[in-house]
């Protein structure tokens, strides 16, 4: 006989005044279930989550949503928000699910080093503060002052690992060659925070955020490019609740607009399929499609092929929601689809315009030693490989 377990409307309350507003708005349907990229994989934690299930254990307050492969499970990636036909606020009950139990001490243990650099260092890749603008030695990158239109802000992947280095690099480049003013404070910069805040640590991400604005503000920041989606992402809409004001493009943005206006050309010829893979980020959060293809298109000799899986229905990376940090077996893996499918489609180079995207990606590239046939590339990388 099942065990009976009691409901506790108390728990339900504690996760609603969390900021899951909209809990009980969901009736049930599954569509969320249905939709959740872990269907598309085998493994234990596809066979241990379910949104749908975990939505209904907060409305109960019960006891189950608490367990590592269910609650840390979800990568954000709001292909189930962007389709429930009752507007439910997914992401938002899954942080305030999470909420509860890391402000009550609990977090899975391979995410217990990544939290404690962002205490320590301010971002989690356990680089030393005094290192976070090393990679731009070399580059005379122009510091950010009162005369100048952007602040370049670079996401803590991109300042520490020595792969994702690349792609700042290539859009200096790029904005170099658009004549874009703009200067950076990378050294002065802590993490964004939005990872931080989806993994549930309000506190955390309220003191990154609260030191970057009073940082943008005293330099007086108006305008902001990311190098990240998820950097984005939290600039426009975590932000303004602290009192963040600022005009926050994707690199992607600008260019697509200088393209347009003609500032902006490419005149190296690229005679190559290539596959635009959408970050979820860019994508279904920040509704960024048609910049990233005409970037591309614009390219001589590239030819554009759509995967069966795009724009908003792009498939899911896995990096979102700290599980980036998480290890899934070979064969688990929601990239190793996305490999296929670029191959299948005789791509030659799958390019996307995100850092987790690049080495989720490229981890998946390799575990299904696809390497020979399709080369994963960034975005900028590209760009500027094609002048």
């Amino acid at each position: 006989m099942d065990e009976i377990k009691n409901v506790s409307l108390e728990m339900r309350d504690y996760i609603v005044s969390s900021g899951a507003e909209t809990l009980n708005w969901c009736m049930q349907c599954g569509l969320c279930t249905s939709l959740c990229p872990w269907r598309l994989v085998p493994g234990e934690v596809s066979e241990a989550f379910n949104i749908r299930k975990m939505q209904r254990l907060g409305q109960l307050g019960l006891e189950g949503f608490e367990e590592e492969e269910v609650l840390f499970a979800c990568a954000t990636c709001g292909m189930c928000q962007n389709n429930c036909p009752r507007k439910v606020e997914i992401i938002d009950n899954v942080r305030s699910m999470r909420n509860t139990t890391v402000g009550a001490g609990f977090l899975p243990g391979h995410l217990r080093p990544i939290m404690g650099s962002v205490h320590a260092n301010g971002n989690p890749w356990s680089g030393a503060q005094e290192k976070r603008a090393e990679w731009q030695e070399g580059m005379d990158v122009p510091a950010f002052s009162a005369d100048t239109e952007y602040l370049l802000f670079v996401c803590c992947t991109s300042c520490y690992d020595p792969r994702s280095q690349k792609i700042a690099k290539s859009v200096i480049d790029l904005l170099r060659k658009a004549g874009v003013s703009f200067g950076v404070l990378t050294a002065e910069e802590n993490c964004c925070g939005e990872t931080v805040r989806k993994l549930g640590d309000e506190e955390l991400f309220q003191k990154l955020a609260g030191s970057n604005i009073k940082l943008f503000q005293g330099k007086g920041v108006k305008k902001i490019i990311t190098t990240s989606p998820h950097c984005l992402f939290a600039f426009k809409e975590d932000y303004p609740e602290l009192g963040g004001e600022f005009e926050v493009v994707h690199y992607s943005e600008l260019l697509g607009s200088l393209l347009r206006d003609g500032k902006l050309t490419f005149s190296g010829e690229l005679q190559k399929r290539v596959a635009f893979h959408d970050p979820c980020y860019l994508g279904r959060h920040n509704q960024v499609y048609d910049q990233p293809r005409e970037l591309l298109q614009a390219v001589p000799g590239v030819e554009l092929v759509e995967l069966s899986r795009a724009r908003g229905k792009s498939l899911c990376c896995a990096g979102g929601g700290g599980r980036i940090w998480a290890e899934a077996p070979v064969g688990e893996r929601f990239g190793e689809l996305r490999i296929a499918d670029a191959v299948e489609n005789k791509a030659d180079i799958l390019v996307t315009a995100c850092p987790y995207c690049i080495i989720m990606l490229e981890d998946a590239c390799l575990g299904l030693e696809k390497q020979e046939v399709l080369q994963v590339m960034e975005m900028s990388e590209l760009l500027t490989a094609a002048g």
